[in-house]
């Protein structure tokens, strides 16, 4: 047995040093494409409310070609905000296949950001319409932002912004964010924000339908990011009947996603978009939905990058962790 193994730790600042958001894109990419053939596996996610009133959760997976395992441990915890800190949570752990040893443990708050962010912008550029000028945003939080910043990173036709945001208040800071990329604007009335927009985004904490199903017009993409927990929704009634639903795996948004609400939509993995196992020519007037639950592939691929990369710069903390 070896004693001199190690265990390097990522905390958050050097997790966000090392993140750039065109190898997260890329990284993401490849965990849709491994899971698109089967390369890659996904684990039974876990997702379980507590007694603290916060919601905790695994997602896990393998690449055994690429010796990549490991998990994410991940949750939400309202009371943190109390506290002066973030309500999403999230710690990944790296771990060698061969003999089970942990090899890297890091900020997972980031990754969970950029990864689902990456995701997204993958997401728009397979299904929005091209040319698209007109996006809405429901949500000013962190994933709303990163959501934005991929979609104007990745459709440069995105020019006007509209956002509803949590009890209607304007958020300056949000608008300020983006006000050098686009036109944004805030809007009281969600419904008339959908209707009016070419893209939809969807990031909130998810407990009810947020607009109706008459709002949605011929033509409009959404990517929905907020429902990943039973029980939760942001869709209306009936709105993924009339849609071309893509999820980023199947069994997981009939459990935790949007699908849970009609579990027998058909629908098609992105991954095999993008890998060409699926085709899909969208025709002007049809509605599309990413219903996004978040893969275990994409925070591990993104995880090894970010383990490489502080290696070859010399960034983390080793500490001994003998057998």
């Amino acid at each position: 047995m070896s004693n001199n193994a190690e265990l390097v730790l990522l905390d958050k600042a050097a997790v966000e040093t090392l993140l750039r958001p065109d190898d997260v894109l890329q990284a993401v990419r490849e965990a849709f494409e491994l899971h698109s053939r089967g390369e890659g596996r996904v684990f039974p996610v876990v997702r379980e409310s507590l007694s603290t009133g916060g919601v905790f959760g695994i997602k896990s997976g393998d690449v055994p070609a690429q010796r990549l395992l490991g998990f994410k441990a991940a949750g939400f915890w309202p009371g943190n905000r109390a506290l002066g800190g973030e309500p999403h949570q999230a710690t990944v752990v790296l771990i060698d296949p061969a003999t089970g040893r942990p090899t890297c443990l890091m900020d997972g708050n980031a990754i969970t950001t950029q990864r689902t962010g990456a995701a997204g912008g993958l997401g728009l550029q397979q299904l929005a319409r091209p040319g698209s000028r007109r996006v809405c945003v429901f949500g000013t939080g962190v994933q709303a932002r990163v959501q934005l910043d991929f979609a104007l990173r990745l459709m440069p036709s995105l020019r006007e912004v509209a956002y509803v945001a949590h009890r209607g208040k304007r958020d300056a800071d949000f608008e300020g964010l983006f006000a050098g990329r686009c036109a944004i604007h805030h809007i009281d009335d969600s419904n008339a924000a959908v209707a009016g927009s070419d893209v939809v985004i969807t990031a909130t904490p998810g407990k009810e339908a947020l607009f109706d199903i008459d709002a949605v017009q011929p033509g409009t993409h959404l990517n929905c990011v907020g429902t990943d927990t039973a029980g939760k929704r942001e869709l209306p009634d009936d709105l993924l009947s009339r849609v071309r639903l893509f999820v980023d795996d199947a069994g997981q948004a009939r459990r935790i996603g949007e699908l849970q609400w009609a579990p027998e939509t058909p629908c098609t993995e992105l991954g095999d978009l993008l890998t060409g196992r699926s085709r899909f020519e969208r025709s002007d007037a049809e509605i599309t939905v990413f219903d996004m639950t978040g893969l275990a592939l994409q925070d591990l691929t993104v995880a090894r990058m970010l383990f490489q990369r502080a290696g070859e710069a010399g960034i983390g903390t080793r500490i001994p962790w003998p057998w």
